[in-house]
C-alpha cells in the first residue's frame, strides 16, 4: 500500500507540473468565471435561475470537453513512461506491477477529478457570498455523475494505454473513441438509424449503454423530471425506470465501466511485455 500511494503521489506531482494541467484547471475555472461575469446566476430561462441553471449550464459544457481531456492526458499514462524508459527504471525498484499499475491509476484519478470538483465548488462558494439559495441536492447528485464519467473514461484511457505501444496511436484511439461516443450522445439523431425500421426499445438501449447519454440524461432529469426537453424517447425512459433509480444507475454503471476496463488493462498490462 505504501508503494502504490507512493507512485500515486509522483503521478500527482509529475501531473501538477505539467502544462496540460494548467490548461486542464483553467479551462474548467475559467467556464465558471465566464457565466459569472455573463450575468447566468440573474438570469432566468425555462424556469431555471440562479446557481441552478448555473451548474445546468456547467454540467452540459462539462459532458463534451471532461472526456476528452481526460483520455488525452491519461492515454499516454503508461504508453509514455514506455516511449521515455520510466517504466523500465520504475520497475527497477521493488515495486510490483500492480503497485504500479494502481497507483498511476489513483493519481491520475485525484488530477481529472478534482479541478471539475473544485470549479463547481467555486459557483456554491459565490451562491453563499451573495446569498442565493444552494441547490445542495443539485450540487451533490452532480458530484456524483462527475465523479462516475471521470471513472468510465479514465478506466477506458488506461485500457488503451496498457495495449498500445507508441503515444500518437494511443492519442488517435482516444479520439476516435470520444467523437464515436460523441456521434451518439443525442437519442435524438439516432432517428436515422430508426429510418432502417430497427425496434426502438432496441436503439435507446444501445443509446443508453454510452456513459456519456447515460450522464446527460440524468443531469437534465434533476431540473426536468418529465423529460420534456428530449421528446418521445422521454416516454420510454420513464416508464422503464423511476427517476431516483435512473439517476442511481447513472452513477453506479459508469463507475463500474471503468473498473472493469481499468481491470482489462491490468490483465493486459500484466501480461505483455513491458518495455
Amino acid at each position: 500500500m505504501k508503494n502504490l500511494l507512493l507512485i500515486a503521489y509522483l503521478d500527482l506531482k509529475e501531473s501538477i507540473r505539467a502544462k496540460w494541467f494548467l490548461v486542464y484547471t483553467l479551462v474548467f475555472g475559467g467556464m465558471i468565471a465566464l457565466f459569472f461575469i455573463a450575468g447566468v446566476t440573474q438570469s432566468q430561462v425555462m424556469g431555471f435561475s440562479g446557481l441552478s441553471r448555473l451548474l445546468l449550464m456547467y454540467i452540459q459544457v462539462t459532458i463534451v470537453i471532461l472526456p476528452i481531456f481526460i483520455l488525452i492526458t491519461t492515454v499516454r499514462s503508461i504508453s509514455g513512461d514506455r516511449d521515455t524508459h520510466i517504466l523500465e527504471y520504475m520497475l527497477s525498484f521493488p515495486i510490483s506491477l500492480k503497485q504500479y499499475y494502481w497507483g498511476k491509476v489513483l493519481g491520475r484519478f485525484i488530477t481529472v477529478f478534482l479541478p471539475v470538483f473544485f470549479a463547481m465548488f467555486l459557483a456554491i462558494i459565490y451562491g453563499v457570498f451573495i446569498g442565493a439559495e444552494i441547490p445542495w441536492d443539485i450540487f451533490i447528485l452532480y458530484t456524483g455523475l462527475l465523479f462516475s464519467l471521470s471513472s468510465a473514461f479514465l478506466g477506458i484511457a488506461f485500457f488503451i494505454s496498457s495495449f498500445v505501444k507508441s503515444s500518437e496511436i494511443a492519442l488517435g484511439l482516444s479520439f476516435f473513441i470520444w467523437i464515436f461516443l460523441l456521434a451518439f450522445i443525442d437519442i435524438a439523431l439516432i432517428s436515422l438509424m430508426m429510418q432502417n425500421r430497427f425496434d426502438e426499445t432496441l436503439i435507446i438501449s444501445i443509446a443508453l449503454l454510452n456513459p456519456m447519454e447515460m450522464f446527460r440524461v440524468a443531469a437534465i432529469s434533476l431540473f426536468d423530471p418529465s423529460l420534456t426537453v428530449m421528446g418521445p424517447v422521454a416516454f420510454y425512459i420513464l416508464d422503464t425506470f423511476k427517476q431516483t433509480t435512473f439517476v442511481l444507475l447513472s452513477i453506479a454503471y459508469p463507475v463500474i465501466l471503468g473498473l472493469v476496463f481499468a481491470f482489462l488493462g491490468y490483465i493486459i498490462f500484466a501480461k505483455k511485455d513491458l518495455v
